[in-house]
């Protein structure tokens, strides 16, 4: 790997013919949408008039209405917290905390060779920091090539190999164990961080002590590979550039990404076997536990906040087979953990500010609990007004893409903005299953088969990124 690798990557991503022709279509979609919605009137009216002339039609009405509302003052919420955010400024050498970085890996072959790379290129004080990588028993050449990075950075770098495959939790809590930094800091095997990163990640410990957790400012890596990454990096960009900032503000980020995200280590320690033994439903977890840790932070009351300052870029799944897998897994965990964080949420678990992270676990539970009522709708709309429901989907869908549109064409590239259109009917038209089917399935274990060199981020929040 060379050292521009680890630099940021240029926002204005080259597009090809073939992705002109999709956005084009994609707006010829909304169009004609349009047109077809114009014509469609009178079944709207009937439409209408059944909402008002039925008790489940003005349920139904009243209930949607009352979903819209709330999406938009809580936008107007968050809208309130993100220009208030500023993220913390590094502070000095001196000043930094000590480190312990892991990175877990499982079939990640040259991947983490890179990744380990990339860390050690850190203008962070290289006698502050511990790097531990650990193979979590890869059935590729994953341990060969944490050899070579062993081989080639020499003692600031420590190499373990579990026995077998026994899930990221297991590989970070040997890791955990490890650790001798003052802040412990995770790291995916298939990313890369900015020369700055590592710094920028460990000030807010220094600057608010109450800060436990800090989460890290995601991009997306593999944008050229292929269209899925393409269509997903304008949602990536809203989550974390304008979603996490406002959490951040508010001293609340409701999940800490598997990518990157730094943990004070007196906090882990205190949770560190309910969050290794934790179980739901009786049944042990081993998915979801960068939110699982945030939440267990969380409930200790500390802050959990946001460094878009310390940017990492990572892989996303190139398939829509490995993309299902991933959105099933992070909405399985967003509905483990909203219960979790129920439990505490409304007690007098910290000092102050309590009332901004039940606002934000209530709108939490808006979504889930919609879901649904939602594909209720969906369906009997599609039995009885099959082209009404089309169209009108479509439109809704694109009138609620505006907002990330507008928010990435103003900080980045005016055509990339336009993927997220593409995006959002992608995943409404074929993934829309993703929530209700997790709520039936919430308690199941696995990673739903990782392949090897696919990767699968570890973050559960992205998928929802929508108010």
């Amino acid at each position: 790997m060379t050292k521009e690798r680890s630099k940021p990557l240029k926002t204005n991503t080259f597009l090809s013919l073939r992705d002109y022709g999709i956005l084009i279509n994609t707006l010829v979609l909304i169009f004609g949408a349009g047109v077809l919605l114009y014509f469609l009137q009178h079944q709207f009216q009937e439409v209408q008039a059944i909402k008002f002339n039925s008790f489940w039609g003005s349920m139904l009405f009243y209930f949607t209405l009352t979903v819209l509302v709330s999406k938009v003052l809580f936008f107007l919420f968050l809208l309130y917290h993100y220009f208030k955010y500023k993220p913390i400024a590094s502070v000095t050498d001196e000043e930094l905390p000590t480190l312990t970085i892991i990175v877990p890996a499982y079939n990640e072959g040259f991947f983490v060779f890179d990744t380990l790379k990339s860390i050690a290129q850190s203008n962070y004080p290289k006698d502050k920091l511990q790097l531990i990588a650990i193979d979590d028993g890869s059935g590729d050449d994953t341990w060969d090539w944490m050899k070579k990075s062993k081989a080639e950075l020499g003692d600031f770098l420590s190499i373990y190999q579990q026995p077998e495959n026994k899930g990221k939790r297991h590989a970070l809590y040997r890791g955990i164990n490890l650790a001798k930094g003052e802040v412990i800091v995770t790291i995916d095997s298939d990313s890369l961080i900015y020369d700055d990163t590592l710094r920028n990640l460990a000030s807010p410990f220094v600057v608010d002590k109450s800060c436990g957790a800090v989460a890290g400012n995601v991009k997306i890596q593999n944008l050229k590979k292929a269209i899925i990454p393409k269509m997903l990096n304008v949602s990536f960009a809203f989550s974390f550039g304008f979603i996490r900032a406002a959490q951040g503000q508010m001293k609340t980020v409701l999940c800490t990404p598997g990518a990157l995200s730094a943990y004070r280590k007196e906090a882990v320690m205190h949770c560190l076997e309910d969050w290794m033994n934790q179980t739901f439903l009786g049944v042990q977890t081993d998915i979801g536990e960068d939110r699982a840790m945030t939440n267990m932070i969380l409930k200790q009351g500390y802050n959990t906040l946001f460094q878009s300052n310390a940017h990492v870029c990572t892989n996303i799944p190139e398939t829509y087979g490995i993309l299902r897998k991933m959105f099933t897994r992070w909405e399985r965990s967003n509905v483990r953990e909203n219960i979790m964080m129920s439990k505490f949420a409304f007690s007098d678990f910290r000092k102050e500010n309590k009332l901004k992270p039940r606002i934000l676990l209530i709108n939490q539970w808006m979504s889930i609990i919609s879901a649904y009522p939602a594909l209720i709708v969906m369906v009997l709309s599609l039995v009885f007004y099959p082209l009404l429901f089309l169209s009108s989907t479509i439109i809704s869908v694109a009138l609620f893409s505006i907002i990330p549109a507008l928010y990435y064409g103003i900080k980045y590239s005016k055509m990339n903005s336009l993927w997220i259109f593409t995006y959002n009917l992608f995943y409404f038209f074929t993934l829309f299953w993703i929530t209700p089917y997790a709520i039936l399935t919430a308690n199941r274990r696995g990673w739903l088969t990782r392949e090897q060199n696919e990767a699968i981020p570890t973050d559960d929040s992205v998928m929802n990124y929508e108010l």
